[in-house]
């Protein structure tokens, strides 16, 4: 079965930048601030927040820095991706779905 969605890489890769940019407003923290905490370039925050272009690398650095990291490896576990789907009508009886 494939899923189709309306959901580009440029997509992500914006949302990834509006999420971390919201979470360092929070923090009330600049971008040279988030520079010297995460090690990633002042300029490159720049525009990683305005192109959501930035290295796997720098982006890892960044979301430790503001957020969980534990949150985003969580997304890489194969439960995550792979719902156990009922292959009959007795499972979904069994399990209450």
């Amino acid at each position: 079965m494939h899923r189709f969605l309306l959901l580009d890489d440029t997509d992500v890769q914006q949302a990834f930048a509006t999420h971390l940019r919201s979470l360092r407003e929070q923090a009330k923290l600049s971008r040279a601030a988030l520079a010297q905490r995460s090690n990633v370039p002042a300029p490159t925050i720049k525009k990683f927040e305005l192109t959501g272009q930035i290295s796997f690398r720098q982006l890892l650095l960044l979301w430790q820095s503001l957020d969980d990291l534990a949150r985003l490896y969580a997304l890489t576990q194969q439960d995550a991706f792979n719902p156990k789907i009922p292959s009959s009508i007795d499972e979904v009886l069994k399990d209450g779905l």
